[in-house]
Formats: structure tokens, C-alpha cells, sequence
């Protein structure tokens, strides 16, 4: 399938990291970024197409910062994927069937959909589909078995005493 973009694994590590975040709390965007090892600047774009899409609450001021928007259960993966690199299909098809020297100058001839087109969209129907069924609720519980004691605790110490 297509390639994602980087923003897509910030998203999705700063959407994570905002599940661990109290309802009545927010983090920094500064926060997010020296929790990720990325540029503020860098990341406050994605954080702003996730604020668009509804999948985080931005909450201005001194003492404001970023919160999910819904329950983790409520945002899929295909959200997040869809907010930092949109809707549009991976797969578009030139029409390179009506070219070169194996074409038709009848337009019938091409009145169906290419085959080619029609299995490249079908596949990534599948995997958007994939996507759609996979929520935040299932990394959390992910990062819960997979992610070290140590780890867990490193991050778990940073959002508390980054948390506003």
C-alpha cells in the first residue's frame, strides 16, 4: 500500500500519550514533543490537523495544552491516519489503458471500470477497513503488555509532571 507519512507515527504516539492524561488535564504541546524527541514546530502542525479532525481538544492559554477529544474507544487508528494525511485514495488511476499502441479509439471499450484500478481499490478498502477497527483503546492496551515496566514508568512519570 502507500507510504505514510511521519506525521502519522506522531499522531499516533501523541494520541497514546494523551490517553494516559486524566480527563481534567492537558499537556503542553512542548511536552508532547520532548516526550517524542521531535520539534515542537514539527509537531504542532500534526496537532493542529488532529485538533481539526476532532480527535484532540486544544485548549488555549498559559496553562492550556492538548487532551483527546473522545474516549480512546471512540477514535480508530483510520481517524488519526485520515487527520494528518487525509481521505484521498492512495491509488490513482491515469487511465494509461487508453494510451499507447494497444488502445481503442471507441470510447465503449472503456466504459467499465480498469481492473487494475478496481483491485487496487479494493485493496485498500481493506486495509483503511483494518484501520477503521482498530481504536486508541486498543494501543492503550497494547502499551499495558508490550511496553517495559521501566518504560512504562518513565512515561507514565513524565506525563504526571508534565501534565497541567
Amino acid at each position: 500500500m502507500r507510504r505514510l507519512s511521519d506525521g502519522v507515527e506522531a499522531a499516533l504516539h501523541c494520541a497514546l500519550a494523551l490517553a494516559w492524561v486524566p480527563d481534567d488535564k492537558v499537556l503542553a504541546g512542548k511536552s508532547l514533543a520532548e516526550l517524542h524527541g521531535v520539534s515542537e514546530s514539527y509537531l504542532l502542525k500534526h496537532l493542529r490537523a488532529l485538533t481539526a479532525a476532532g480527535v484532540i481538544d486544544a485548549l488555549p492559554g498559559p496553562r492550556g495544552g492538548y487532551r483527546l477529544a473522545r474516549k480512546p474507544a471512540n477514535i480508530t487508528l483510520l481517524d488519526i491516519v485520515e487527520a494528518i494525511d487525509g481521505r484521498e485514495p492512495a491509488f490513482v488511476c491515469r487511465e494509461l489503458r487508453q494510451r499507447g499502441p494497444g488502445s481503442s479509439k471507441d470510447p465503449c471499450v472503456y466504459k467499465a471500470d480498469c481492473f487494475i484500478k478496481s483491485r487496487m481499490l479494493a485493496a485498500e478498502d481493506a486495509w483503511r477497513n483494518a484501520l477503521r477497527i482498530q481504536t486508541l483503546a486498543d494501543l492503550v492496551e497494547d502499551g499495558e503488555t508490550l511496553i517495559c515496566a521501566h518504560n512504562k514508568r518513565a512515561i507514565a512519570d513524565f506525563v504526571k509532571q508534565s501534565q497541567r
